[in-house]
């Protein structure tokens, strides 16, 4: 019923949902969102709701074209080269990537701390290009890495520079680690705090250890980009946070002063 609904709605509205792409793009997505951890037939059949022998059909063909890949077995599925190499197309293509990352690239030279380039996708961030300090590494990239925006530096600065959070919220906001904001109630003082001091803070909210601040980069309206810093707090302290934060800030006005005259403010 719901979903005859849905289309009723998707007529109405001149937009008519293809089904096979639909769940190509789920499959992929989902592919994607595992990273390093293949999945079986019965894992993603059970995930997407979808027969298996239809799902299995539909990998084969993703498999025939490198979007999809499988091991030796025949059984473990992953996302495959394919993907990498659209992605690798965004990001070229992007017009915004390439004027941030100097700043980027002056940021971490000046403090060497690890600084993220995100954009709000729906739900999520999207981390478009990182900056690693080399004080600490990761064993991973995060570019194309998605986190939901409600649990980020990144993202709560964007999510602050809205009118309203529709479409940006997951229907239940899972807790990442024990200082997840899980509740809207929470989440809004927390972007009021955010508005007032100019700058977001996610307090160890992804990942244990890690202090995070971040800035919307404000050459569209609303901002969809913004850059953040991420500081273990083992090395953190006030005169550090005062330091980062007003950098920072000097970047953002510095970015929007050489992204706005270029006519790139909206996309």
């Amino acid at each position: 019923m719901l979903s005859a609904v849905t289309d009723a709605l998707d007529d109405a509205a001149g937009v008519r949902e293809v089904k096979s792409a639909a769940r190509t793009v789920e499959l992929l997505e989902l592919l994607a969102a595992r990273r390093n951890r293949p999945a079986r037939l019965r894992e993603l059949s059970e995930a997407l709701g979808v027969p298996r022998s239809s799902l299995h059909a539909l990998l084969r063909t993703l498999v025939k074209y490198g979007w999809v890949r499988v091991d030796s077995s025949g059984s473990l599925y992953g996302i495959g080269i394919r993907a990498l190499l659209a992605g690798t197309s965004y990001l070229d293509t992007d017009p915004f990537l390439p004027l941030v990352l100097p700043f980027l690239e002056e940021l971490r030279e000046k403090v060497d701390e690890t600084f993220h380039f995100g954009r709000l996708d729906g739900t999520d961030v999207v981390y478009l290009a990182t900056r690693e300090s080399s004080q600490y590494l990761r064993p991973y990239s995060r570019i194309g890495r998605r986190l939901p925006a409600y649990s980020t530096a990144l993202g709560k600065s964007l999510l602050a520079e809205r009118p309203s959070l529709d479409g940006h919220l997951p229907d239940t906001m899972e807790a990442l680690t024990p200082h997840t904001i899980t509740t809207r109630p929470a989440l809004d003082a927390e972007l009021e705090r955010t508005r007032k001091r100019g700058y977001a803070i996610d307090e160890q909210e992804n990942s244990m250890g890690l202090r995070c601040y971040a800035v919307a980069l404000p050459y569209s309206d609303p901002p969809a980009d913004a850059i953040s810093v991420s500081i273990p707090l083992a090395r953190l302290t006030t005169q550090r946070e005062l330091e980062v934060v007003d950098l920072m800030r000097q970047m953002r006005d510095r970015i929007t002063r050489v992204v706005n005259p270029l006519g790139l403010g909206s996309y």
